[in-house]
């Protein structure tokens, strides 16, 4: 600035301030808004996909539930349908078919029983759709899972369209329980698997169907590696053997399955003189029966090759104390000295 003079008469005019901390404080103020909305969208995504998930289990749940009321309703136990679909309805009004169904439920458990009587009736006309939907449910009481598909096929084929939703749960119904009683009854476990498969078109399985299936699929895959790949096998068949362990393909079951791969998964090992692991396939096959020759034999082998026996140090015995041998034998004397 010029210094002022008497005749100035202009005012002094302030000196601009730079903007240059107006744009960091806008820069500053922008990042942390991005970082803001960042962390906002990552929360807001977190939040979808836990919902999404508990969607997903719940539609699970009432689906499992409405196929259980369908075959409540089939097996005469109006009262146990009509809490199941009052449970789905709570969950989701709009759920297809559940206020109809609950309808339908309401007015059959008003329906009085009739009392029997001893007029004679006669044979029923198995010909139509509703025969043969009536001779689907007597087929079902009676467990005869086979015959009562062929009434339900027999339905579908007179009239697609005739009681879509309660056909479907008997068919669910009947091809979930052939499945089962095919893998364990039968020991036809791709039959079983197929029926399983089948049911699951209908609705989910449930815990148990699922499980045995899954336990029937590695049994298959175990005995694909039969005599071909001992360690294979063995490791499918333990967990076979663990969980299903009377599961068997009209042979063998899970559990003698694994006792006689761990016998000879460890007969194997032997030969290739890895004793532990020989010994300790042996130790599986021993804790489920004993072992025949020559196994028993090498079992015995390996674990003394494993785990060899520690050998005793047995104490020598001395006759007198021990003579030290860097004793110097020469005695010093003391050299006089002569006065002068």
């Amino acid at each position: 600035m010029q210094p002022l003079k008497d005749d100035d008469t202009q005012p002094i005019r302030p000196i601009k301030k730079s903007s240059r901390w107006r744009s960091i404080l806008i820069g500053v103020l922008g990042f942390l808004l991005l970082v803001g909305l960042g962390g906002f969208g990552g929360y807001s995504s977190g939040i979808g996909d836990r919902k999404a998930a508990e969607d997903s289990v719940i539609s699970q749940q009432l689906a499992e539930q409405y196929t259980y009321a369908l075959v409540d309703i089939e097996s005469g136990r109006y009262d146990a349908a009509r809490q199941r679909l009052e449970f789905i309805i709570s969950h989701d009004s709009s759920y297809p078919g559940a206020s109809e169904t609950l309808t339908q439920v309401l007015v059959l458990s008003s329906i009085p029983t009739p009392a029997p009587t001893a007029t004679l009736t006669s044979t029923p006309d198995f010909s139509g759709a509703e025969s043969a939907f009536a001779r689907a449910q007597q087929l079902i009481l009676a467990q005869d899972w086979p015959g009562a598909l062929n009434a339900l096929d027999t339905i579908r084929k007179l009239d697609p369209s005739y009681k879509t939703a309660q056909v479907d749960g008997m068919y669910y119904f009947a091809l979930r329980n052939l499945g089962v009683d095919q893998i364990l009854k039968q020991g036809n476990l791709e039959g079983g698997i197929y029926q399983l498969s089948l049911a699951e078109r209908f609705g989910p399985l449930d815990r148990s169907a699922s499980g045995l299936r899954e336990g029937a699929r590695m049994y298959i895959t175990g005995a694909s590696f039969w005599e071909l790949d001992w360690s294979q096998a063995v490791a499918y068949f333990a967990e076979v053997g663990t969980g299903w362990p009377s599961l068997w393909d009209g042979t063998m079951t899970g559990a003698q399955r694994l006792y006689t791969a761990s016998m000879r998964y460890g007969d194997e090992l032997y030969e290739k003189q890895q004793f532990c692991e020989a010994y300790a396939q042996y130790q599986v096959a021993g804790g489920m029966g004993g072992l025949p020759e020559p196994s028993a034999s090498q079992a015995a082998k390996a674990q003394l090759q494993c785990y060899p026996p520690t050998p005793t140090l047995e104490p020598t015995a001395t006759t007198g104390a021990p003579v030290a041998t860097d004793v110097p034998t020469d005695v010093p004397t003391e050299t006089p000295t002569l006065a002068p």
